[in-house]
């Protein structure tokens, strides 16, 4: 590809590629995304993978939200789990009381 030996122009943003463009284009395979560069020192136009900022944002959201969800049922189980610990402690402490 011209784009990794040479200098290279934009000629279209990244942009998603259309259902034909999927099963025709092998650059669309990796992230969905693609632009179009052309090289002026060799006057060639290519296609490349490219990574759109609404999708990166899309999927960091996404991961954000889920991590709030993991640690909210995390939070739950501690929770949980503190209140089974001291109701155990507190009925050993009853017994000892109860055997004096």
């Amino acid at each position: 590809p011209c784009w990794q030996v040479e200098d290279f122009v934009v000629a279209q943003e990244c942009a998603r590629c259309s259902s034909f463009e999927v099963k025709t284009l092998p650059e669309c395979v990796a992230t969905g995304f693609i632009e179009k560069i052309s090289c002026p020192s060799s006057k060639r136009e290519e296609v490349k993978s490219c990574r759109s900022a609404v999708m990166e944002a899309h999927v960091f959201w996404r991961f954000v939200g889920t991590m709030m969800c993991v640690a909210a049922v995390f939070a739950v189980l501690v929770v949980c789990r503190q209140r089974v610990l001291d109701r155990k402690a507190l009925e050993k402490v009853r017994k000892q009381i109860e055997s004096i």
